[in-house]
């Protein structure tokens, strides 16, 4: 069945406000903060397997380690690296770089027996 719409409806569906969908100030302010976030550095997380092999390797993770890391991240994301080795003198950590998540993390005795494949650069953390 064909309804006919009346031109007294036709008037007040066009003066009707339109609503907004999502949070307030639409797709502008989702954009912005969006952006926003894209800009401040990102902090670099482990997966279950490293915090594992952390926690068994005995190497504490501390806040400086976790900015060493990020900027380690950061140098080899310039470079267009994708999986690094980052290492000190007492220990390593395998990084993903574009989820920039530790994959594994590996004591200075255990690199003495270690051959590193599937990485595309290293850093040294200092």
């Amino acid at each position: 069945m064909i309804q006919r719409v009346s031109g007294v409806q036709r008037r007040e569906a066009q003066q009707a406000p339109v609503q907004q969908r999502g949070p307030a100030g639409g797709f502008g302010a989702m954009l912005q903060q969006e952006l926003a976030k894209s800009e401040q550095p990102q902090g670099v997380a482990f997966s279950k397997h490293a915090i594992s092999r952390a926690q068994e390797r005995g190497i504490e993770v501390t806040p400086d380690l976790m900015d060493q890391l990020a900027g380690s991240v950061i140098r080899a994301q310039a470079k267009g690296a994708t999986n690094i080795l980052a290492m000190d003198t007492e220990k390593a950590f395998i990084i993903n770089v574009p989820n920039a998540k530790v994959i594994t993390a590996i004591t200075q005795e255990e690199m003495k027996e270690n051959i590193f494949t599937n990485i595309d650069g290293a850093v040294f953390l200092y």
